[in-house]
Parts: C-alpha cells; structure tokens; sequence
C-alpha cells in the first residue's frame, strides 16, 4: 500500500483501544476519532481480538503481558503498544509483543497521527515479507520433491537426472499441472509401495 492510499485510507479504520475507562483513554479516542477512526473501547483486554478490527492500541502493564493471549505477531491487525515509561524490563516485554508502534502517556495530541500512520506502514511492510517468505518456503519445498522424485525416477527406469527431470516435466505439461504436483504424487505412490512391500 502507498503512502498516499495509506493516509487516505485512515478515515475507514476501525481501531479497538485496549485500556483503563480514564483521561488517557478517552483523550487518545479523541484524537482517533478526530483523525476519521471509527473507535472502540474496551477494559479488560479480551482472550482474543475480534475480526474486522484494523488497529489495536493496547496498555502494556507488567502485571498484564502473563494474561495476555495474544501476541501482535499473531493478529491480522495492526498494534500499537501504550506504555508509562521506559525501563529494561518494560522494553523487554515491549519487544515480546511484536508491537508496530507505542505511545507513551500522558498521552496528547501531537503523535497520534504519525505514531498511526508509520505503525500501518511497519504492518504493510511486514505483511508484504510475509508473503515474500511464504513464497520463497513453497518454492523451496516445491523444489526438494522435485529433486527427490527425480531421484526416484532415475532408480526406477535406470534413468540420467536430466532424462528423469525431463520425465517428470512432460508428464506435468501432459497432465496441465505443475512439476511439483508430479513431483508430489511420485514421492506418494512410492511410499505407497514401499508400505505395501514392508506389509507383504
């Protein structure tokens, strides 16, 4: 997402605050809502967060991480630690949540805004490696039970490697799926068999 889409797109996010009922959090809805967020607040923090929120500012007490569930990593949301002040065990436990931005209190007007907007930003960024990762693991995996089943092939039919791959992709071309799908089923049925000889 964009810079521009990014800070257009402010006006349509649903943010839950995760904090005391008090001046704090009532002057942090403020700003959310002066920024265009549609704002909720709850007290205690919930087991775990509901679908359709896009932003969750969350207080971050020592007594609280143990009972907390959740993790910022593990939310399709973005997260937004609130914190009193800064010590080694604070930071710490600031690390541990993943958090894509925080706030300090007292909270006031001046860095909602652009703690908001570069906390989406971090999320958007993150998203994106995410999916690079998640890509590059399949084509790795997709590539290891190409080579095992090349492997196979080559022991079955007393095959080069090249003539073995070669096998494989035409059977793929033939079948219109990918070589990892041949691959994939070679490596199944020769399991197959090798359970039905160890049974016999």
């Amino acid at each position: 997402m964009s810079s521009a889409s990014l800070i257009q797109n402010l006006r349509h996010t649903r943010v839950l605050v995760l904090h005391p009922q008090d001046r704090e959090a009532d002057e942090l809805a403020r700003q959310l809502k002066r920024i265009g967020c549609q704002v909720t607040l709850s007290w205690p923090p919930p087991a775990s967060i509901p679908d359709g929120v896009d932003v969750v500012y969350f207080l971050l007490e020592p007594d609280q991480a143990s009972r907390r569930s959740w993790r910022s990593s593990d939310l399709r949301a973005t997260s937004i630690a609130i914190i009193d002040f800064e010590n080694p065990t604070v930071l710490k436990e600031l690390l541990d949540t993943s958090a894509h931005g925080v706030l300090v209190r007292p909270i006031r007007a001046a860095g909602v805004l652009s703690t908001l907007v570069l906390a989406l930003s971090n999320r958007s960024y993150e998203t994106r490696l995410l999916a690079k990762v998640a890509k590059l693991e399949e084509t790795l995996k997709a590539r290891r039970e190409i080579e095992k089943a090349t492997r196979i092939i080559m022991k079955l039919r007393g095959l080069s490697e090249s003539l073995a791959y070669e096998f494989i992709r035409k059977q793929a071309t033939a079948k219109r799926i990918s070589t990892a799908a041949i691959a994939t089923s070679i490596i199944h049925a020769q399991e197959f068999l090798s359970e039905l000889d160890g049974g016999a």
